[in-house]
């Protein structure tokens, strides 16, 4: 139960893409804002500036649909998965945090990934390798595993970066053919660290 007093009625709310576990912004909640969030499932804050209940994106239309909500250990706090509808912050950015590259990209392009699945198109190279089948999508993390040790040992680091890009970018069609999730492989290596 979030204990709106011990901070004048005002909880902070921390929001999370779902997907890519990125920071996308930093809000303020009192209960009615909270109960409307979670009644809507949208993200709803008490704007300070406004004086008022503020429903993410009722202007712009780019709002944050909630996916899971989570009280910290001292009940002052909220972290909010959801999923945003365009870009998070006022100035256009997906994120109001600003950093040197999306850390999270790998995330966002399994999900490119996915997308294409889902609505294939005839240029689309995820498409033509899917056509293919299992056994050449995974020959082609086997002819990406290979060039890459071979950039390893003798060739520069950018060639050796490439390399590395395209192996990822294959195992992670490899997955999706698959029906494996990101999420799934992190799971199963966080249980074979302990």
């Amino acid at each position: 139960m979030l204990d709106f007093e011990k901070s004048g009625g005002l909880v902070p709310a921390i929001i999370q893409d779902a997907q890519t576990l990125e920071v996308l912004m930093l809000g303020y909640m009192n209960e009615e804002a909270w109960q409307k969030t979670q009644a809507e499932g949208r993200v709803t804050f008490f704007s300070r500036s406004k004086n008022r209940l503020w429903t993410k994106g009722e202007e712009s239309g780019h709002f944050l649909n909630v996916v899971s909500t989570h009280i910290d250990c001292d009940q002052d706090t909220i972290l909010i998965k959801a999923l945003p509808k365009g870009p998070t912050c006022h100035t256009g950015s997906r994120s109001c945090f600003s950093t040197d590259y999306n850390q999270n990209f790998i995330f966002e392009l399994t999900n490119i990934i996915a997308n294409r699945y889902e609505f294939p198109t005839t240029d689309s190279y995820v498409n033509r390798l899917r056509e293919r089948g299992l056994n050449k999508i995974a020959q082609k993390v086997g002819e990406e595993a290979v060039e890459t040790v071979i950039a390893a040992l003798a060739e520069a680091d950018k060639d050796f970066i490439n390399e590395t890009s395209d192996l990822v970018f294959h195992l992670l069609v490899l997955l999706t053919e698959k029906g494996i999730s990101l999420e799934t492989i992190a799971k199963n290596l966080e249980s074979r660290h302990r």
